[in-house]
């Protein structure tokens, strides 16, 4: 029977022809990546290791360490790292950030394999044709320990992306449209294709990979073309197989979107899923904060957008603006192209590589009744902060426009 990407590559580690929908697949990992949140939830010692060679450790939530316990956790990290003589580490330094992005600037996630990491956003592989996934606590123990997990196979929905986006629009309106039109895909994997791939970077796709997670997917992945492949060979001259899907898979559901008829949007606070607005809806919002970064938007692409807007310009009185890269070869990078310096002279604070104000945990954390404007992953209530504090997420151009502004405006309106 025809297959997707994702059933192709389950099957495969899995040691069977082949998996449908509703199967259980038992599945042997080929990478496992543990952050530094796995040694803070998990104080005790690991046992074994089924293989250094394919496990990950990367510090990215707390660091550099933002609390004595985040310190503690990074030490028992770093001894687990010596114990079993595991290389493929990133401690605090100029090899740190993001653990996703590192995993795509590594070629880590290698096409066609099976990758899960302690970290819902762990699908941003995705955008390598790697079907990788977040699990849970007990589940990430297991996969390092063992070198095997399981997943019930769900449907797939198919995304043909045709045309290309118009200037000023980003890959993060592109998910909003999806999370607005189309809901939340729970148990549902998401395959993206079409004529449009050749006109997405890979740090667009990775944007598109990463918000799957918003959208309750179980896998994200991209088919795979020559920019797919030539960006995993310049970094690795490991062997790979990326899968393709059938010309006759069996799809839930296959969409076409035109991505040059989507327009900014802007998701009100609290959810992302139907809950996105035109960005006139909420024209003139007042802000305290807006950030730029994680997983998602801390790409140079996306430094390089909120440059473009921020130049010769000044960050609004009042307002504070963070913006995050993803990780520190991305802020050289920035710097190199003067992103960086044009950010600062504009007023914006830029931090080391972090999960940091994304997540809540240092480096920008939201204070009781702040109004935040964020090009990151979550708008959650508390997400950043304090409960009572207002959320809205849009794409780094919107951030950035809004950083000058003073208030939610259009990029447009700002660069005239």
């Amino acid at each position: 029977m025809a297959m997707t990407i994702v059933e192709k590559i389950l099957a495969r580690a899995s040691g069977v022809e082949r998996v449908a929908a509703g199967d259980f697949a038992i599945v042997n990992v080929d990478v496992a990546v543990l952050s530094d949140m796995t040694f803070e939830m998990f104080s005790h010692e690991m046992l074994s290791v089924w293989d250094a060679s394919r496990v990950v450790v990367v510090f990215d939530h707390h660091v550099p360490a933002a609390s004595k316990r985040s310190a503690a956790a990074q030490q028992l990290g770093r001894a687990f790292v010596k114990r079993f003589g595991i290389e493929r580490f990133h401690d605090v330094g100029s090899d740190q950030g993001i653990a996703h992005n590192i995993v795509a600037e590594h070629a880590y996630a290698l096409p066609g394999s099976l990758l899960v990491g302690g970290d819902s956003h762990t699908c941003a592989g995705g955008a390598l044709n790697c079907a990788a996934r977040g699990v849970g606590g007990p589940e990430m123990l297991y996969a390092v320990t063992t070198g095997t997990t399981w997943f019930q196979v769900g449907s797939t929905v198919r995304y043909d992306l045709e045309g290309t986006l118009a200037p000023g629009i980003s890959p993060k309106d592109l998910f909003l449209y999806i999370a607005r039109t189309y809901g939340d895909h729970t148990n549902q994997n998401v395959e993206f294709g079409g004529s449009a791939l050749a006109g997405l970077s890979m740090n667009a796709r990775a944007t598109l990979a990463t918000m799957g997670a918003e959208l309750s997917a179980e896998f994200v992945v991209f088919e795979a073309d020559e920019t797919l492949l030539a960006y995993v060979r310049e970094r690795t001259t490991a062997a790979f197989e990326p899968q393709y899907p059938d010309a006759d898979a069996v799809y839930a559901a296959r969409r076409t979107i035109d991505l040059g008829a989507i327009r900014p949007l802007v998701a009100l606070p609290d959810a992302v899923i139907r809950n996105s607005v035109p960005i006139g809806d909420v024209a003139g919002q007042r802000i305290d904060q807006a950030f730029i970064g994680s997983c998602a938007n801390g790409t140079l692409d996306d430094l390089a957008e909120a440059a473009r807007v921020v130049a010769g310009k000044h960050v609004a009185p009042g307002v504070r603006f963070v913006v995050t890269p993803s990780t520190q070869a991305i802020f050289r990078d920035a710097m190199r192209a003067g992103y960086v310096q044009t950010l600062m002279e504009a007023g914006a604070v830029v931090t080391p590589a972090t999960c940091g104000a994304c997540s809540g945990g240092h480096m920008g954390v939201l204070g009781e009744n702040d109004v935040c404007i964020t090009a990151s992953t979550r708008n959650f209530k508390g997400r950043m902060g304090a409960a009572s504090a207002k959320i809205f997420m849009a794409s780094p151009a919107t951030v950035a426009a809004a950083a000058i502004a003073g208030y939610i405006t259009e990029a447009a309106e700002v660069l005239v």
